[in-house]
Parts: structure tokens; sequence; C-alpha cells
């Protein structure tokens, strides 16, 4: 199929690559020349495990290509999907949806023909009708229908979800089901012959999936961190009481780890959105119960820097080695990372902060120049008084007591993460002070 993205970040990018993958014929569209500059050269604006590969492959082939130009793409495409940012308003809880609006805005007259419109972009519920109805006043065709296909990427794990997804679910307005149902089935022929699921349901139905599913994994990250200070309170192990919950299938094991909290571009901001959201609606119990969700999320990040200075206390001049600057591994995105924001509250307190991380600390220093950044863990370690295990990627779960030992000033570990062996940091002399760990 010929197809149009638009928008290029950690959406519309991989979108676009993997709908090339699939054997479309696909044009991504951003506003920013430079951006797409990089993509048509191959490039990945951001770090994503198997976009670079996916990028130069289809370029190089032609059946993916970038323009800056909304003509090019209306004349270039049968369908076309709305992949651009939502962030949080600045004023509210609320989603800022001015990038939505202006794609609506300058897509809509372009569109002279046949053509199927498809959200992708994360909307408070409600949206997805109102951009129909202005798609379809802004439209010179009548044969414009628009549908909503919600995304449910992992950063990490993009590629793969995209090509080999869970579900596919499609938000159809009445009388609109047989032409966008049967195109949707064209586009994600693959991954529907391989057995995903496809879900059709309302607008309003498909809106309310995302949000839902990410304040429910939410939720459940903030019930076991509230468990954890339990354990801390009776000298119980949560990750052992998370595994034992765990096998329990209607429960299950995943998202069960206590620790940082999470952060990230996704969970927090939707989170946000819903809540406000629901309160507009009058829907008091949601938006109080997410309420405390992130109440709970933002108190981890609270507890962790108190550890920290704990730790430093009596000591003059204290050096803090912050390990993982990211939200998450297999990421470069520090956006409300829980890590760097413990971090800046330690600088902030006068503790000299020794920051590593593999894939995001250019991001981190833009943001946060008044830290100190190194180029291996064992660099920033060196004459620490405290050290703070942040994001679990592979390279810090890897280290070993010995490892630091004749690094640090003084033996003292911070596993904010729980993925380190506790017995194995306390046999070789370590403080170790974990989440919810006896």
């Amino acid at each position: 199929m010929r197809i149009a993205v638009f928008g290029t970040g950690y959406l519309g990018a991989t979108h676009a690559a993997c709908m090339a993958e699939l054997g479309h014929e696909v044009i991504g569209v951003d506003v920013d020349p430079a951006k797409v500059s990089r993509l048509q050269e191959g490039e990945a604006p951001f770090f994503e495990p198997g976009l670079p590969e996916l990028l130069r492959r289809h370029t190089a082939s032609g059946r993916l290509r970038f323009t800056h130009s909304y003509e090019v793409a209306a004349q270039s495409a049968d369908v076309h999907f709305i992949a651009v940012g939502t962030p949080q308003r600045p004023d509210s809880a609320a989603a800022d949806l001015s990038q939505v609006d202006a794609v609506v805005e300058a897509l809509g007259p372009l569109l002279t023909g046949h053509a199927v419109v498809l959200g992708k972009s994360t909307v408070p519920v409600g949206t997805a009708t109102g951009i129909a109805d202005r798609i379809r006043a802004l439209a010179p065709s009548p044969e414009i229908v628009v549908g909503w296909n919600p995304e449910f990427l992992r950063e990490g794990t993009a590629v793969h979800d995209t090509l080999c997804p869970d579900r596919i679910v499609l938000g159809v307005g009445p009388g609109d089901r047989g032409r966008i149902e049967s195109v949707t089935r064209e586009v994600y022929a693959g991954p529907l012959a391989d057995g995903t699921p496809l879900v059709v349901t309302d607008l309003a139905t498909a809106e309310l999936t995302k949000v839902a599913a990410n304040s429910f994994l939410a939720t459940k990250i903030s019930f076991i961190n509230s468990v954890a200070e339990v354990c801390d309170a009776v000298d119980a192990d949560v990750s052992v009481l998370a595994d034992a919950i765990g096998f329990d299938e209607r429960i299950g094991r995943r998202f069960l780890n206590a620790g940082l909290g999470f952060g990230g571009a996704c969970l927090p901001k939707d989170v946000r959105a819903f809540r406000a959201r629901a309160a507009e609606l009058g829907v008091s119990a949601a938006a109080n119960l997410l309420a405390d969700v992130e109440r709970i999320n933002s108190r981890q990040r609270t507890r962790v820097a108190t550890m920290a200075l704990e730790a430093c206390r009596g000591i003059d001049n204290p050096r803090a080695a912050v390990l993982g600057l990211t939200f998450k591994p297999d990421s470069d995105d520090v956006r409300d990372s829980p890590a760097l924001d413990v971090a800046s509250r330690l600088a902030a307190a006068g503790v000299t902060v020794q920051a590593w991380d593999p894939h995001g600390m250019d991001n981190a220093e833009r943001l946060h120049p008044e830290l100190g950044y190194f180029d291996s863990p064992l660099a920033a370690c060196k004459a620490a008084d405290v050290v703070l295990v942040m994001t679990e990627w592979d390279e810090i779960r890897a280290l070993t007591p010995s490892d630091l030992a004749d690094t640090v000033s003084e033996r003292v570990v911070i596993d904010a993460r729980n993925c380190l062996d506790p017995a194995a940091w306390r046999t070789a002399g370590w403080t170790y002070r974990g989440i919810g760990r006896r």
C-alpha cells in the first residue's frame, strides 16, 4: 500500500520504517528539515535497537523516503497515519494536542481523492470524533474516512512491537467500519497472518485503550512500591513476595519490580492526561486513583535521594556515583527520568555527582550540565562515597563488588532497581540497600 506517516519521533519514525519492512511504500513527514535529512540518509535521530538497520535498508531500496512537504505526502499516499507527539501541556496535566491539530489543518485540504486517515497519537477520549469531523469539513473529497489505531510501543523494543504486536486496536465511527477495517487488514496483513488479534471497536473505546493500559501498568508499579515500604517496615523481601504472588495468573509477575518507579515520555504524561480527562468528565474515583499512583511514584524518587543523602551524612564534600540516567535500559531517553531527577536533587543538595550511562549522557548533559559525566562505570565510581544503581543496563547489572572495591572511597551501594544480588555485595563487605529488600 501507499502510506504516509506524519511525525517522525519515536512513534512515527519506527512506524514508517516498520511499514516499509512489511512491504508497503512509505513516506514519512516532518516539519523539521534537519530531522528529515538525517532520516533520508538512513540515520535514526534517537537510540532504538534495530531501527537504524531498517532505515538504511529501506531508504536505500527506495521503499521508504522522508519529506517536509505535506503536498508531496498527500499525493503519494492513500493511507495517512497521524503519529505526532501529544506531550503534557505546560499549564495543566492535560495533553497538548497542538501537533495533532496542525497535521489535521495542513493535511485536510489536500485530500482530494479516496483516503483513509488513521490516528496513532495518544489523545484524550473524545478527540477522534472531533478530528474526523474537522478533516471531513476541510477535505475537498467526500471519500475520506477516519479511524483510530492506538500504538502500544515500548522504547527499546519498538521495532519488535510494531512488526509483532500482541494486539491491533482499531476504532471506527458509525458507518465507517467496512472500508477502514478492510484497509487496516491490508496494512497489517503480515502480523494478522501470524495470529495477531484485531480488535475493532468504536472511536472512544480505542482512544481509552492506550491510556487505560499505561495507567494500569503504572498502578501495578506503584502498588508494588507501596508494598515495598511495608516490607522495609517489617524486614521482609519484596522481590520474593513479588515472585510468590506473580505465580497467580490473575496477577502475573511483569511490572511487579519494586524500585525507583516509572518515567519516560509515555507513562507519566499518559497517567496525568487520563487523570485530567477523568476529572473533566466528573469521574472522581478514577481521577483520585491516578493521583495516588502519581504521588507514590514521586515518593520513590524522594526515598532514594534521601537514602543517598543519609549515606553521605558527616562526609565533607561527598561524592555519589550515579550509574544509569535513562528512564529504562535500551533507550537514550531521559525525559521524566527518575534516575536523572534523583541525580539533580543530589547535586542541588551539594553532593558531587559522577554519572555514567551507555547511551543517555548527551541528552542528560543538555538538561543538567551541572552533573559530572564519565566515560565508564569505573571512572564514575572513582572516590565515590555511595554508588547508586539507577537504570538496569546489562553493563551495570554485570558489575561485581570486586570491580568497584578499590575504586570507591566507601563501600556503600544503593540498588534503586533491585537488580543486584544483595548477598554477594554484603558478603564482599559492602553496605547494600535496595527497595523493600531484607
